[in-house]
């Protein structure tokens, strides 16, 4: 380790903020800080590691566990019960250990879930459904995020969406009491509320962890910073590792001034800067420190180096139009994949916004690049996995009224759009959940026979499943595969699919579930353990929820392309960043902002993105913009990106982007040059 890095992982107590700039080793001084506590004779159990990702908590973990391993460290425990994880796992584990304080099994909400029921409560406002639900679940989830009640937010001025959000928000938050629910957001903000509210609870969970590290602090915001003031309130032995310059995400409720004015909230804290890079060239750290030099939000001045010599100058790409810069990065890349035998997954195209990307997909086509679009639809948001997911949450809680509505004539039984809207019609007058409604079928005016039996048959079948969960103890796995025998959902997907392939496709995924729930049940019963199946299988429908960041499995050698906030931890050999023009980075949105409304920070944050592309890459950088966009029919010229203006000139080099017409000029220009020279020699 270089001396900085030394002095961050020898600290012992008190506060302490690691500026750690891009790709100068943070990890490494989180996972042997945490080794070197251990050596010290810190029990593993008394430190927690916080981080955003699945993927970022199991990298440390496995780090750990390595270094644990090769250091002999934890004794023969080898170090068990050291938490790694993700904000929100920390804080379904919280709450799942305090949930009788909470009132007992709750259901987690997903986005999609969230979703349908701001869309249920704007169908019965006036005027709401002239409004976009999923605007109205960002307002709401980014004033929780700052700790914000539906009385506070009412408060607030604001536009036509604040209005509407103001009559959903707490309309929102009662249903998710009723229905025995918590949404993402909560699983932090109610555990900060539950230790406010609660001494003797947030005295219990102070003691337990005496050292507590945070990963990407930067990305932090108002809720977690309360969740990390309270649990390090009694020994302030709180190491956070973050980069002000890396900080993009206040459009999701991030604030940079938590990891700025870390020393105010925290006083005493001890400041070590990172800034030796172990990933990028000198030229592209050059053009890195150039732009965010320039921040006019900066408290922390830092300064990248590396020690490798030599590199690529960083090229400046100049094209007519985005057609011709989709076909340049297209044809570069497959000259470097085909002819210089570079893997195709160590190069990426990035780029502000994900309209810039079909012009990039219909070249890559052409040119026969295989590729990877970071952010397509994740296996749990599949209709097939989210159907029966639906159905073992209402299993388990009745409440859960989203679940329930979504499976309630799936596959169909009877029970339409209409004869639900009757029953909660009725379940709304007579003050019942919408399952009470079910249960009481036969005593409700309106509902047609069919509904009724439909009703009967989910009843039963719901009582049939619950009842080989609390009392036959059968095994989650088990009871999931004869739930799709009994409902048919084999048939159903063979009969609702595109072709034989898709079907089985989408029946793998439903197999993967199964196999899921299979393999946790082995680990458990391999440790001894004697958990329920409903217990397990709530446990297993909890973590489920978690898994926002997942990917897709390995994608093989192929390029990747990515928003330049999708690309944030990753690193590339070759990257090609395009649109460096204003209006797209700087985002127009930011640019549109009134002058009396304006926020310093928004351009600043713009710039810090900008950075972020920048320092993806390892070994050769390209950064392109276009003369001319097509906007409402017509070509109109194109401002540079103003953070080119603060590159020098000397950083980079500067070229012009032939389109496909030139190059074929050029090329027939060659070979007729080639033609004359040999009838010349000929001749002669």
């Amino acid at each position: 380790m270089n001396p900085a890095q030394q002095e961050a992982v020898e600290h012992q107590n008190g506060p302490m903020l690691v500026l750690a700039g891009a790709g100068s080793g943070k990890t490494r001084v989180i996972t042997h800080r945490i080794a070197r506590l251990m050596e010290r004779g810190v029990p593993a159990h008394m430190i927690c590691a916080l981080t955003f990702t699945n993927k970022a908590a199991g990298e440390m973990a496995e780090r750990v566990a390595h270094l644990v391993k090769d250091r002999r460290l934890g004794g023969k425990d080898g170090g068990k019960g050291l938490v790694i994880s993700t904000f929100h796992s920390f804080g379904l584990m919280v709450l799942g250990r305090e949930r009788k304080s909470l009132g007992g099994t709750f259901t987690i909400f997903d986005q999609g879930d969230c979703l349908s029921a701001v869309k249920e409560i704007l169908s019965r406002t006036d005027a709401g459904k002239k409004f976009d639900a999923s605007q109205i679940v960002t307002r709401i989830s980014n004033a929780k995020n700052a700790f914000q009640s539906p009385e506070e937010y009412a408060e607030r001025e604001g536009d036509d969406y604040d209005e509407m959000t103001k009559l959903v928000y707490p309309k929102y938050q009662s249903a998710l009491k009723s229905f025995r629910a918590f949404d993402f957001d909560d699983l932090v903000c109610e555990v900060a509320r539950l230790w406010k509210e609660r001494d003797d609870i947030r005295d219990r969970w102070q003691k337990e962890f005496l050292y507590v590290l945070v990963d990407e602090y930067q990305d932090t915001n108002r809720a977690q910073l309360e969740v990390l003031r309270l649990l390090v309130d009694r020994h302030k032995n709180i190491c956070v590792v973050g980069d002000d310059d890396q900080s993009i995400y206040a459009w999701r409720g991030a604030d940079v001034r938590n990891i700025l004015d870390f020393d105010d909230q925290f006083p005493g804290a001890k400041v070590v800067k990172l800034e030796q890079n172990y990933r990028s060239t000198a030229p592209i750290l050059a053009v890195a420190n150039a732009v965010i030099s320039k921040r006019a939000d900066s408290k922390y001045n830092k300064s990248l180096f590396t020690d490798k010599s030599g590199g690529e100058k960083v090229r400046l790409g100049v094209a007519a139009g985005p057609e011709a810069e989709a076909a340049y990065v297209a044809r570069e890349l497959r000259r470097l994949t085909r002819e210089e035998g570079i893997k195709a997954k160590d190069c990426a195209i990035l780029y502000r916004s994900n309209g810039q990307a079909k012009l990039l997909e219909e070249q890559l086509r052409e040119q026969g690049v295989a590729y990877r679009m970071i952010g397509g639809q994740q296996f749990f948001e599949r209709k097939e996995v989210k159907d029966l997911l639906a159905y073992l949450k209402v299993f388990l809680n009745r409440a859960d009224e989203i679940s329930l509505r979504r499976i309630i004539n799936y596959p169909p039984r009877g029970v339409g759009d209409t004869s639900v809207e009757k029953l909660a019609q009725h379940a709304l007058g007579k003050g019942w959940s919408l399952w009470e409604a079910i249960e009481r079928v036969d005593a409700l005016d309106g509902i047609p026979t069919s509904a009724r039996e439909g009703c009967k048959q989910l009843e039963r079948l719901a009582s049939d499943m619950r009842k080989k969960l609390m009392i036959d103890r059968a095994k989650a796995s088990a009871v999931t595969r004869d739930l799709c025998e009994s409902i048919g959902l084999r048939k159903d997907i063979d009969n609702t699919s595109t072709s034989t392939n898709a079907a089985s496709r989408r029946w793998g995924n439903v197999e993967g579930i199964i196999g899921v729930l299979t393999r946790r049940e082995a680990r458990i019963t391999g440790k001894g353990q004697d958990d329920t199946a409903e217990r397990e299988l709530m446990s297993f429908l909890h973590s489920l929820t978690l898994q926002v960041d997942e990917e897709e499995e390995d994608p093989g050698n192929v390029v990747t392309l990515s928003t330049l906030h999708g690309s944030k931890g990753l690193e590339f050999d070759y990257v090609f960043l395009i649109g460096c023009e204003e209006g797209l980075i700087p985002h127009q949105r930011t640019l549109d902002v009134k002058v009396s409304d304006a926020m310093p920070q928004d351009v600043e944050e713009e710039r810090r993105l900008f950075y972020v592309g920048v320092t993806r890459a390892r070994k050769r950088l390209d950064l392109l913009r276009c003369k001319f966009r097509m906007m409402r029919g017509k070509p109109m010229p194109r401002t540079p990106c103003r953070f080119l203006s603060d590159i020098p000139e000397e950083l980079v080099e500067p070229f012009e982007v032939k389109d496909a017409a030139m190059m074929s000029t050029d090329a027939m220009a060659e070979q007729a040059t080639n033609l004359l020279a040999m009838l010349d020699s000929l001749g002669k």
